[in-house]
């Protein structure tokens, strides 16, 4: 590991929490599943066309407390800061953001992806969660380059992504399999220096 990877994880709390008046992201917890499981059930025909093939044991109690494992060994060693998104006050799950693939030394970026129920898609509510995040990961995880990847035929999120300052960059050919199929996929990417439209509004 680089030297600047020891100073990172030297200084990594236990957990995170990234909130404002009306959001919160935060590490998924054992205490999450219900919620998880009562969300992505009902969004699971929303949800298909733009994930992996759901593993025949997804949405089980057990599975869901493996994921929280790996995403806690994750955070710990400054892979992967896998958040769950919550409306307060109430902490009512919505969906989800993940800063993955973090890349230290000279690279210093990170790809992020994210998902959002159905009954609380098209409010604004992801947005909300990009203005929360991007800060973080420039700021606090000190990174220099955001990358994101959507299917062509996606324009919500591609709307989201240009909405938040991305720039499209590429065409990926065959990038990931998403439910069942090898998908091309385009590549968004935003810089720490990038002068953002939306950057001083408030939230």
């Amino acid at each position: 590991m680089t030297r600047s990877v020891f100073r990172f994880l030297s200084r990594q709390p236990e957990t995170v929490e990234i909130a404002d008046q009306n959001y919160l992201l935060r590490l998924p917890r054992y205490s999450d599943y219900r919620q998880w499981y009562q969300l992505r059930s009902d969004s699971r025909a929303f949800l298909e066309p733009w994930e992996p093939t759901w593993r025949t044991d997804e949405m089980t109690e057990s599975a869901f407390r493996g994921r929280v494992v790996r995403n806690e060994q994750e955070y710990a060693s400054g892979q992967a800061v896998p958040l769950f998104l919550f409306h307060k006050p109430g902490e009512v799950l919505l969906g989800g953001l993940t800063i993955g693939h973090i890349r230290r030394g000279a690279g210093q970026n990170c790809m992020i992806g994210y998902w959002m129920g159905a009954r609380h898609a098209g409010k604004g509510h992801m947005f909300a969660a990009l203005r929360l995040a991007i800060p973080y990961i420039f700021s606090t995880l000190e990174l220099h380059r955001i990358e994101a990847a959507c299917i062509p035929d996606n324009s919500r999120s591609i709307r989201l992504l240009e909405k938040a300052g991305f720039e499209r960059e590429g065409y990926l050919r065959q990038y990931l399999r998403i439910n069942g199929q090898w998908r091309d996929h385009l590549l968004f990417s935003l810089l720490s220096d990038d002068a953002l439209p939306n950057r001083n509004m408030p939230l």
